[in-house]
This record gives structure tokens, sequence and C-alpha cells, in this order.
């Protein structure tokens, strides 16, 4: 299944136990279509937010016993009352989408690590409920993963962000470096922009390794998906490094040998 839309979220991937893929299938479907609300065609702002308070409403529903209105919704409340899972990460997303609409600039690391404690860690959170090993510890070591992951996703898609209007580097840390909304305009990466990233990449890795205990307590097939996922992000902050910074001419991807390297770096007790 593809998460083109979503790319934080692994959806019934291979090593997910199979008793998962619906539950997290419809966990996804309910993000990408909210996220397509937030940032696909040409609405105009006050229709997305619109659509996005309908979807609150279905919520409301599936929260009082009723009977959500969309199929979408009809599909996750048998799932969030099956698997006892909690309203409130489905607003905090909804919250951040909403968020999306109206804000395009940050201006400081707090705004943002704010931003995505309601973007990014709703979906650890739901995951280990699924898993049924949300204690706070847990709790506290996905919050570090996934905001690590929405971060090295904002340095990953600076252009792509830019040309829908938003930029997520924190506007202090860009005057701190002396880099310039401009370069990211024209795609240049000088000396400035390159230590402006750098900065940025550490503090992304700084919070990956906080979290990856994670892929070590888990067990099973679940910890090897999470110890691949924990893999993954330091991979592109890696190809990042080997870029010299510069995602405008050199976008990191992973490639079919990452994913192998991945594999190998996946052993327990790695990170």
């Amino acid at each position: 299944m593809s998460v083109d839309h979503y790319e934080n979220f692994p959806v019934a991937s291979i090593l997910m136990p199979k008793r998962l893929h619906k539950p997290v299938a419809a966990i996804y479907h309910f993000a990408r279509a909210a996220d397509d609300i937030a940032d696909e065609g040409e609405l105009p702002d006050d229709e997305r937010l619109r659509q996005l308070d309908d979807f609150r409403d279905e919520l409301m529903h599936i929260a009082a016993d009723e009977i959500p209105l969309r199929p979408l919704f009809k599909h996750l409340a048998i799932e969030i009352r099956e698997h006892q899972l909690p309203m409130q990460p489905f607003h905090d997303l909804l919250d951040a989408f909403s968020q999306d609409v109206v804000k395009k600039r940050y201006a400081n690391y707090d705004e943002l690590l704010e931003y995505c404690r309601r973007s990014a860690n709703p979906v650890g959170n739901l995951l280990l409920h699924l898993y049924e090993e949300a204690t706070p510890v847990n709790l506290a070591y996905s919050d570090a993963i996934c905001t690590a992951l929405q971060l090295i996703n904002f340095w990953q898609d600076v252009a792509k962000d830019y040309a829908i209007a938003r930029i997520y580097l924190p506007l202090d840390d860009m005057t701190r470096f002396g880099a310039r909304e401009t370069q990211i305009a024209q795609g240049l990466s000088d000396d400035n922009w390159r230590a402006l990233m750098k900065f940025e990449a550490d503090r992304a890795r700084a919070l990956m390794l906080q979290g990856a205990p994670l892929g070590s307590v888990l067990s099973g097939r679940i910890g090897l998906e999470m110890r691949m996922i924990i893999a993954g992000g330091l991979r592109i902050l890696d190809k990042l490094e080997a870029a010299d910074y510069d995602m405008f001419c050199r976008r990191p991807v992973l490639r079919p040998f990452d994913w192998f390297i991945m594999l190998v770096k996946s052993a327990p007790l790695r990170f």
C-alpha cells in the first residue's frame, strides 16, 4: 500500500502481524484523507477547514457510539472499538492538518515541536495501543522517534514544502545561521545553508537515538519493524549528510541497497 501521502506511517508492512493490518490500514486511510484535504487540490482555505471540521463531527459520532456517516469512519469505528483505541490522537492529527492550512512559518524550534506533537506523535501512540505496549516509557520513546521522523521528512522535503508555500525550518535558526528564504526559492546551498541543515539534522538524529531503545523493548516482528523504521530515518540523515545538505539537487531517498543496510543495522541492541 502506497504511503506517498503520509510518509511516516508504516502501512500493513510485511513485518507487521496480519491481525494488525486492518486497524493500521483504517488509521492510515483516515490520516491520508485528512492530509489530502489540507494539502491537495485548489480548495480555498475556509473550505479545507470546513471539511476537516466534518471529520471532527464523525469522530464525535464514534465517541458517542453513534453510526458515522462516511464509510471511512464506519471502518475506523469498528477498529477503534475492537482495539479500544484512544480518541485524542485522531483529534490531534486533525488539529495539525488544520494548522497546515493556516500556518506557513514557525518562529522557533519549540513551535515546530508542538506541531510535531500533534502531526506525528499520535501515529506512534496509536500503534503502541494496537501493540498493547502503550506504557509511559514506551510512549516517550515513540514520541521521540515520531518527532524525529517528522523533522527528517521536513529536511528531506524543504523544496517540496516551499512549493506549497510552507517553511518548517525555525525562522530564528535561519537568522542565526544567515540562511535566507530566497535560497530555498532559488535552490541555493552555500556554507550558511549547510551549517543550518547540519544543525537541524544533528538535532533530529539525537531525537531518533533518544527513542531508539523502543526497537529493543518491542519483541518479534513488531520490534524488527520498529528498528527498520529507526534505521530508515537515520539512513536518510546519512544520505543528506553525504549530499552536503543540498537537498535541492540531491534529495535523499531510500534505494534497494539502503534496505539491505537498514536490515543489517536492525539487529537487536545496535542502537
